[in-house]
């Protein structure tokens, strides 16, 4: 498979593989991934801002360096970036990316809660 752009369905449809992921539709219309109820762990859209979602505390300076990456409107304080679309980083960065942001959010939630949602 190639390493090319993902689409919009295609990150959606990625996300929504993960372990007890979920999509709601918020803020007027505005895609919102999250586990666990309503832990976010990716958002479509926030401000027209493309794809936003969390990374590792010490990786947020660095990703915010790269072109096309921003720190996302009004989550940037919690490690949040924003990708402008076409989402350039490639499909292999991208769905590491959300791989790791579903990892860090399923990570603070209470032990119980954790099971099942872990990746390997």
């Amino acid at each position: 498979m190639s390493d090319g752009n993902l689409s919009e369905e295609q990150v959606a449809a990625f996300c929504l593989a993960l372990p007890g992921a979920r999509e709601d539709y918020k803020w007027g219309g505005v895609r919102v991934f999250s586990v666990a109820g309503n832990k976010m762990f990716a958002v479509m859209d926030l401000a027209g801002a493309g794809l936003s979602f969390k990374v590792d505390k010490d990786l947020f300076l660095g990703y915010v360096d790269m072109p096309g990456v921003r720190p996302a409107p009004y989550l940037a304080r919690a490690h949040w970036v924003s990708v402008a679309r076409p989402y350039s980083l490639g499909r292999t960065v991208m769905e590491d990316l959300l791989k790791r942001s579903h990892q860090l959010v399923v990570g603070k939630l209470p032990k119980r809660v954790q099971v099942g949602l872990l990746l390997d």
